[in-house]
């Protein structure tokens, strides 16, 4: 799978005067604003959601030595971008060992879940994780001149115009992959054309992950662009790294579905169609998995009752109805439960919800069911089709619950009509490996 956008367009003299002015405004802002985001980071420490000794990666201060020789930049801001990069990082591997990767993502889960990962791979030794600088001009510089990669490898939507024009000071290449441009960041965009258009004529080389995204691209400014397909249908499936045998003693012979993935505001929803489904499935357990599990202790309170916390060594009782499970990593041990699952980020309109992967538990083998809101993996679900069931409310998802678990038939049908559509395109890593290290080495 391979394809160009090309129509080149023309760059006038009021292009790049708009562009200049429109990323010097952006970085005056930032610079500004510096003082404020120091005490945002101090928030978020507080609230678990930063590693206070890593704090100033942050700010751009490596807590890390480069490493010599060469170097590559993956910046994969949260989890699913962590997992569809080390596809990319072994085919880069394979065709040049002499590589280091430097990996950077914004959030802790997904640091955890790439310390996890780094463990079991072969070149392991061979990545460093830092956290991704916020995008303040003497921040980005300080984080480019102390790593100075070969190439910045910018993945999905993360562009930023301090982060690309530290680059560029530094004479630093930056790459596109798996270029994902979604309703919400679309429209924003275009309210700020010249500041994007600015950032996509500065990249090297850039892929998308479909023709629409492509297009959306095209029309803020990016003159040619590569379809390579959609890396996340690349991802190795989730690790079991804990015995399932013991996951099933746990929760015994009761029937079980997953709530996967949940965001604020959804899980009352989630909570509610639990309890209706356990009016008619006696002993019905619901695993609700926050995306974010530093909030298991949040949806607790939320529930109002005294629920047990996998984080904690918690198991569910036979009078337990709810499990939360708020750990690092287990996502496949869950899914290989098959069952029915929910994805979440999904029950709330836009622009809170916009979905999940929904490929990683079709692969595995689970009746799958979604919200409505799904605009950010909407080409995953258009391949799923007919496999997946949409809910809007509790009392739909709670019939939904209720058919799978009563009709084993009916699950076993759902169950094969996800795997079968769910194939894995295992080229596309391949693919993107090949564009890198023919932008940036050739």
């Amino acid at each position: 799978m391979q394809t160009h956008v090309p129509q080149p367009c023309s760059l006038t003299f009021r292009d790049r005067i708009c562009g200049h002015l429109s990323s010097a405004a952006w970085a005056g802002v930032a610079t500004m604003l510096a003082p404020i985001l120091r005490i945002h980071l101090a928030r978020r420490v507080r609230r678990g959601k930063e590693i206070a000794t890593r704090v100033g990666e942050r700010q751009g201060i490596a807590t890390l030595p480069r490493p010599d020789g060469p170097l590559l930049w993956l910046h994969a801001v949260s989890v699913g971008e962590t997992l569809s990069i080390l596809p990319v990082i072994a085919a880069l591997h394979h065709d040049r060992p002499d590589l280091h990767f430097l990996v950077t993502t914004a959030t802790t889960t997904s640091a955890a879940l790439l310390s996890q990962r780094m463990r079991g791979l072969p070149h392991g030794g061979r990545i460093i994780h830092q956290f991704v600088p916020l995008d303040v001009p003497a921040w980005m510089r300080r984080f480019v001149r102390h790593w100075h990669p070969d190439a910045a490898i910018l993945t999905e939507s993360e562009l930023w115009p301090n982060m690309t024009a530290a680059c560029l000071h530094d004479h630093v290449p930056v790459l596109l992959i798996n270029g994902r441009m979604s309703d919400r960041s679309f429209a924003m965009w275009r309210r700020l054309p010249c500041l994007i258009g600015t950032m996509l004529r500065r990249l090297t080389w850039a892929c998308a992950r479909s023709a629409e995204d492509a297009q959306r691209f095209h029309i803020l400014g990016r003159d040619t662009i590569t379809v390579l397909g959609d890396l996340k249908d690349a991802a190795p499936p989730p690790q079991v790294d804990t015995d399932l045998a013991l996951l099933r003693r746990q929760i015994g012979q009761r029937p079980v579905w997953i709530a996967a993935s949940t965001h604020p505001g959804e899980e009352e929803i989630i909570l509610h169609a639990a309890s209706l489904a356990r009016e008619h499935v006696t002993n019905l357990l619901t695993i609700l998995i926050p995306r974010h599990p530093e909030r298991g202790a949040a949806v607790m309170q939320m529930a109002r009752q005294d629920i047990p916390r996998r984080a904690l060594g918690q198991v569910p009782g036979e009078q337990d109805s709810i499990w939360i499970c708020d750990t690092v990593g287990e996502m496949g041990l869950f899914y290989a439960l098959h069952c029915p699952v929910l994805m979440g980020n999904s029950l709330l309109p836009a622009p809170q919800g916009g979905g999940h992967n929904p490929m990683e538990p079709a692969r595995l083998g689970n009746a799958l069911a979604s919200g409505p809101s799904i605009a950010n993996f909407r080409q995953a679900f258009m391949t799923l089709g007919a496999a997946v069931t949409y809910v809007t409310n509790a009392h739909e998802l709670a019939h939904w619950v209720v058919d799978m678990l009563s009709h084993q038939d009916r699950l076993r049908d759902a169950i094969r009509a996800s795997q079968c559509v769910a194939a894995n395109d295992t080229q596309v890593a391949r693919r993107v490996a090949t564009g890198i290290i023919k932008a940036v080495y050739h």
